[in-house]
């Protein structure tokens, strides 16, 4: 399925509110919208001050999104690895890996599309 590649700020927030943070690959070699490193399936996005809870008997269990999960290109290598494109299989995941729903992409670049 074809999406657009992800980039360094193209994920901002978790589906309740927490912020996303990656890091580029080192050297970073691909750039979209001039100054913005793709990348690739090898670098982690994870989440800082997700607040979500779930009911339990005994009231709520904290269980907040800590990584989003990109999906791999299968045909744009980035230093060797598959580029990370957003697609509707894009989801955050908790601790437990338990997906959390979709993350906001409100940020990401729509003219690079991969598959």
């Amino acid at each position: 399925m074809p999406g657009p590649l992800v980039h360094i700020g193209a994920i901002t927030t978790c589906l309740h509110g927490g912020a996303v943070a990656g890091s580029p690959p080192a050297p970073p070699r691909v750039f979209v919208n001039l100054t913005q490193p793709v990348l690739t399936v090898a670098n982690v996005l994870t989440v800082a001050g997700c607040l979500f809870q779930v009911p339990a008997p005994s009231g709520t269990k904290p269980q907040p999104c800590v990584t989003i999960r990109v999906q791999p290109a299968t045909r744009v290598l980035v230093n060797g690895q598959p580029a990370a494109i957003l697609t509707p299989a894009t989801l955050g995941y908790s601790v437990e890996q338990i997906p959390q729903g979709p993350p906001n992409s409100a940020a990401i670049q729509k003219r690079v599309l991969a598959t």
